[in-house]
């Protein structure tokens, strides 16, 4: 058997003994479910809060657990599933997902719950990495791009329905089953992964030939990213650089990352293969990801908060406006796929930052009498060109590349997007902060008691109050309240449309970069050397 494996020289000996399509959909399955998980847990946060005791500070830390966790796990996930088997550690990383979804709606108290996501997230961080790089060995290059498309429908319609099914869940029955339903996911998922997925022949030759185990790079990655997840997540909430506790995880951060990175570059066998990067076409893919996922995770946070914040919509309907637009991605996804075969992906990359930058500009026109068919239209326009950035992105990453560094890549890429999604929402949020300070100074000048247009404002409040009622004193004083109150939705206003504004400006730049890459070789036929024999 051993020499039958060496003798596998060429990468088209290999086929999967079941239909590819079959191990798309049995991988895309596991996707879906923990990526609606996510989704659902953000909007149920109050519930939990309120049924454990716990107040909403304490209780964002279901979200944070999850994350740090799952961010430690990410970029060692490549090292894992070659020393143990991809297909073993893929369904190992499904059983303690769903084992712990159910840990997690059990829970009664607030700490076990925490622990139970710590837990969940490991399973979850394992995933996606492992998902992607079946696919990129189960298919040949000219099928990939449409395999990534059916895997990126799966990424962006668990987000679109999240929301909405998971306040339906929750206003119906309680929180505890938005874990409870990822149980009969976890067990189809399970049993046809056992029957579809198998490792090719050369991850079973690097099984064999793994050597001692890094303990230092690994400790190093999960201290060092898991502090770096803790600073991004918790920094804004705790005035950043003001508070010591943030200052003393990024100083650890910080110095465990540079140490990291040295100690695997001189590795013989390291955790994180970080001479990948030394590959032009693939450390402009991962820089290109990262920007990438402070995009998609950035405007998925911006939208439904300007939604909940200054428009007052429940999270249901927030994530109702947000919905259709999952869907717009879901119908450019094939498109996508299929071009990616068909014409130069470094364009198709260009084409998808240009409409996106126009999205986000498109975005600066909202304010505070949008209607709900505007943002609709207006959110669905700006996702438009992200499936032609995520499927040239995701099938450009394995080209050049040794084609058993596959679990490396796709390690390697879905962290560098998480990782962009988390520093952008941390970024994000504290300009808006920050923006809205400002913009609330300005105004606050103008609305003076000399100002002719603050006092109309005033008189005419007063006036309607009054024929509402109240008496002089009382409406006076409620006017001034109700001109302070409209200062501060008009900053927050100005702060919204800055941030969106700065967002299309950074994609903008980025149009050109992708022309840094070499220009792929014909996906109908791949020479080898592309392979990277």
């Amino acid at each position: 058997m051993a020499k039958q494996i060496a003798d596998i020289e060429d990468w088209h000996d290999w086929k999967p003994s079941h239909n590819p399509w079959l191990v798309a959909l049995t991988v895309t399955l596991a996707t879906f479910m923990e990526v609606l998980d996510t989704s659902i847990a953000n909007v149920a946060l109050p519930h939990m809060a309120g049924s454990l005791g716990a107040s909403q500070d304490e209780a964002t830390w279901v979200l944070t657990s999850y994350l740090v966790s799952s961010a430690i796990v990410l970029p060692i996930s490549g090292w894992l599933a070659t020393r143990f088997g991809r297909k073993r550690f893929y369904m190992t990383c499904v059983v303690i997902f769903t084992v712990c979804s159910v840990l997690c709606g059990l829970a009664q108290t607030l700490p076990i719950l925490i622990l139970a996501r710590v837990l969940q997230g490991i399973g979850g961080g394992g995933l996606a990495p492992s998902e992607q790089a079946i696919l990129a060995d189960t298919f040949p290059v000219s099928k990939r791009g449409q395999a990534f498309a059916l895997y990126g429908m799966a990424v962006v319609v668990a987000p679109a329905i999240g929301p909405t099914l998971g306040g339906w869940i929750t206003d119906n029955f309680t929180w505890h089953w938005i874990f409870f339903i990822n149980v009969p996911v976890g067990l189809l998922s399970l049993y046809l992964s056992n029957r579809m997925v198998e490792d090719p022949p050369y991850l079973k030759v690097q099984k064999d030939k793994a050597g001692k185990v890094d303990g230092m790079g690994l400790g190093l990655v999960a201290v060092g990213v898991g502090c770096l997840e803790f600073v991004l997540d918790k920094g804004q909430e705790k005035d950043w650089f003001g508070s010591p506790m943030i200052t003393t995880f990024a100083i650890i951060a910080v110095t465990l990352l540079v140490f990291f990175v040295w100690w695997e570059w001189n590795h013989e066998d390291p955790i994180v293969d970080l001479k990948l990067l030394k590959n032009r076409n693939f450390g402009t893919a991962v820089f290109l990801q990262l920007i990438l996922g402070m995009v998609l995770f950035g405007t998925t946070v911006l939208i439904p908060q300007f939604l909940q914040v200054l428009m007052g919509y429940t999270a249901e309907r927030a994530g109702m406006a947000l919905s259709p637009a999952g869907f717009m991605m879901m119908l450019m996804m094939p498109i996508a796929g299929k071009l990616v075969g068909k014409m130069d992906a470094r364009l198709m990359v260009a084409l998808g930052y240009s409409v996106t930058a126009i999205g986000l500009y498109n975005l600066t026109r909202l304010d505070l009498n949008v209607s709900f068919g505007q943002i609709v239209l207006w959110r669905m326009f700006q996702v438009m060109g992200l499936a032609f950035i995520f499927i040239p992105i995701s099938t450009l990453n394995y080209v050049g590349v040794p084609r058993d560094k596959n679990n490396q890549i796709s390690s390697f890429s879905n962290f560098a997007r998480n990782l962009g999604g988390s520093a952008g929402t941390a970024m994000l949020t504290t300009f808006l902060q920050r923006t809205q300070q400002v913009h609330q100074s300005v105004l606050s000048a103008n609305t003076v008691p000399g100002s002719f247009a603050y006092s109309r404002y005033l008189s005419q409040t007063e006036q309607a109050l009054m024929r509402l009622g109240q008496g002089s004193a009382a409406a006076s004083q409620m006017a001034v309240g109700r001109a302070y109150q409209q200062m501060l939705r008009q900053s927050s206003m100005l702060s919204y449309m800055n941030a969106f504004w700065w967002l299309s400006v950074i994609i903008a730049c980025l149009v050109p970069l992708p022309f840094i890459m070499r220009k792929p070789p014909r996906m109908k036929k791949l020479p080898a050397e592309a392979m990277g024999h």
